[in-house]
C-alpha cells in the first residue's frame, strides 16, 4: 500500500528525532568517557533527558507547522488538480491555503485556468454534438415507440444493450428492465438457444408466467435482436416514462474476470439511499427507498427505483421534519418484505453504493429473512471513496462532497431517498474518475485503501 505524503513527512521527522537523540546520546557518552575517573553519570543522564525532551518537542512543533502549512496544502492542491483533470470541474483553483508553497500554487492555478478554458471550449463543441445526437435519438425512439413490436438488443454475452418502451413493459412484468442485465434474469436460457435455428422461440419467464413468443435475428458478431408482439402497444405516458434505453458500448463487453478484477468502468453500480424512522439500525424502520443505476460510467436515465415503505409503526415527527415522509405517505405502501425484494431484483449483478453504507446496509441485512434474499453484493461507501480521493482531513458529508465536486443538490430533493441517490450517483461517477487517475482501476485495487480509511473513520474494517 502506498504511503501518503503526510505519513512520509511524519516518518521523516521521526527519523530526524531518532537521529538527533542518537547523536546526543553518543556525544554525552563520549564526554563522560573522557571525563575524570569516578565522575558520576547522573549529570550526563539528566542532560540527555532534558535534551531528548527539548529536541522531541522542537521537532514535533516543526512537524505540526510543516504538516499544516505544507503537507496538507499539497494534498489539497493535488486533489483539486486531479478533480479538474478527471472530475470535470473547471472553476478557478483556490490556492488561499497554499501560501507557503512558493510558486507552486500560482503555477498550478495558471495551468488549471488554461486547462479550464480549453475544457470549456471543448464542452461547448461536445454540447452541440450532443444536441444533434439527442435529436437523432428522439427520432429513433419515436419510430420504435410507434411500433407495437417490443425490441431488445443483446450482446454476445446475452446481456441487454437496448430495449424500447414496449420491451420494458414486458420485462417489467418479470423484473425491472436493466441495461447490461443477463437475459437469464428474465427468461430461461435454453429457450433462446433452441429457437436460434428456427428464428422464433417461446421464452418462459423465470417467474413461472406463461411463455412469450419472440422472433430472433442473429447479428454479425454474435449479437442478437429479439422482437416481441405484445398484446397492446405502449401508451404515450409509458413511452414518456420509459424512453428508448441503450448503450452500444456494451456490445463490446467480453470480460470473464471476477468482478473484483474488472475495470471499474465496466461494472454496474446501484446507488441507493434509505430514509428511516430514526438512526438506530437495530430498532428503527425503513420508510422510503430510492435507487438509480450507473452503467459504463454514467447514470442510466429511466432506470430508477423508488418506493415508500410501510414501517408498521408511527413515524416520529422529528424524522418527518427531516425527510418529509409522513404516516399518510406510507399508509398504503408495501412492507419492507415487498419493497426490499423489488430493490434486490433491481440490484441483481450490481455493486451496491451508498453514502455511509454501513448504516443503510445494516437495515437491509437486518431484514434479509423477511425479504427472502441475501445482500451478498460487493458494497462501496462514497464516504470512504471521498476519503481516499481527498484525504481524511476533508469533510466527507454528502453536502460537502457534492460542493467539492460542483454537484448541485435541489433543496426539495435533499433528504429524499431518490434525490439523495441521484446526487450520490453523480458523485460516484466523478470520484471514480479521479481514483482511476490515481491508479485505482478495480475493486481489488481499492480494497486496501478503503479498509484503511474505514479503520480511521469507522474504527473497523469494511
Amino acid at each position: 500500500m502506498r504511503a501518503s505524503l503526510r505519513l512520509r513527512v511524519f516518518l521523516f521527522f521521526v527519523l530526524l528525532a531518532v537521529g538527533a537523540l542518537a547523536c546526543g546520546a553518543g556525544a554525552l557518552a563520549l564526554g563522560w568517557a573522557r571525563a575524570e575517573p569516578g565522575l558520576p553519570a547522573g549529570p550526563f543522564v539528566t542532560a540527555f533527558v532534558v535534551f531528548s525532551l527539548l529536541n522531541t518537542g522542537l521537532l514535533l512543533g516543526i512537524w505540526l507547522l510543516f504538516d499544516e502549512n505544507v503537507a496538507k496544502p499539497i494534498n489539497r492542491l493535488s486533489a483539486n488538480l486531479r478533480l479538474r483533470a478527471h472530475g470535470g470541474k473547471v472553476e478557478i483553483l483556490d490556492t488561499t491555503d497554499a501560501q507557503y508553497l512558493g510558486d507552486l500554487a500560482p503555477a498550478a492555478a495558471a495551468l488549471s485556468a488554461k486547462v479550464g478554458s480549453d475544457v470549456e471550449a471543448m464542452a461547448s463543441s461536445v454540447a452541440r454534438e450532443t444536441e444533434r445526437l439527442s435529436v437523432e435519438h428522439q427520432r429513433l425512439a419515436a419510430l420504435l415507440s410507434e411500433s407495437p413490436v417490443g425490441t431488445i438488443l443483446l450482446n454476445p454475452a446475452r446481456e441487454i444493450v437496448l430495449y424500447d418502451a414496449q420491451a420494458a413493459g414486458i420485462l417489467s412484468a418479470i423484473r425491472p428492465p436493466r441495461l447490461k442485465a443477463a437475459l437469464t434474469d428474465y427468461f430461461y436460457a435454453e429457450d433462446l438457444e433452441a429457437g436460434l435455428s428456427e428464428a422464433r422461440c417461446k421464452l418462459r419467464p423465470v417467474t413461472g408466467a406463461p411463455a412469450i413468443e419472440a422472433r430472433v435475428k442473429p447479428l454479425h458478431g454474435d449479437g442478437l435482436m429479439l422482437f416481441f408482439d405484445p398484446p397492446h402497444a405502449a401508451t404515450p405516458d409509458a413511452i414518456a416514462a420509459r424512453p428508448l434505453t441503450f448503450d452500444f458500448d456494451l456490445m463490446q463487453h467480453n470480460d470473464d474476470r471476477a468482478m473484483a478484477d474488472q475495470p471499474l468502468e465496466q461494472l454496474c453500480f446501484v446507488v441507493f439511499d434509505l430514509e428511516t424512522t430514526g438512526l438506530s439500525v437495530a430498532q428503527d424502520a425503513i420508510v422510503q427507498i430510492g435507487a438509480v443505476r450507473v452503467v459504463n460510467g454514467a447514470r442510466v436515465a429511466g432506470e430508477e427505483y423508488h418506493s415508500y415503505v410501510n414501517p408498521e409503526r408511527p413515524i416520529p415527527p422529528a424524522s418527518t421534519r427531516i425527510h418529509h415522509v409522513s404516516d399518510a405517505h406510507v399508509a398504503t405502501a408495501p412492507t419492507i418484505a415487498q419493497a426490499g425484494q423489488a430493490l434486490h431484483d433491481f440490484a441483481r449483478g450490481a455493486v451496491l453504493v451508498a453514502h455511509n453504507a454501513p448504516f443503510d446496509m445494516g437495515f437491509l441485512k437486518r431484514h434479509e429473512a423477511e425479504i427472502g434474499a441475501a445482500w451478498d453484493h460487493s458494497v462501496l461507501d462514497t464516504v470512504l471513496l471521498s476519503a481516499v480521493a481527498f484525504g481524511t482531513t476533508e469533510e466527507h458529508s454528502l453536502d460537502a462532497l457534492c460542493a467539492r465536486l460542483g454537484i448541485e443538490i435541489a433543496a426539495e430533493e435533499r433528504h429524499t431517498a431518490l434525490g439523495d441517490a441521484r446526487v450520490t450517483a453523480e458523485a460516484l461517477v466523478r470520484v471514480l474518475q479521479m481514483l482511476r487517475g490515481q491508479g485505482y482501476d478495480s475493486l481489488a485495487a481499492l480494497k486496501g485503501p478503503l479498509e484503511q480509511q474505514a479503520r480511521r473513520l469507522y474504527k473497523k474494517n469494511v
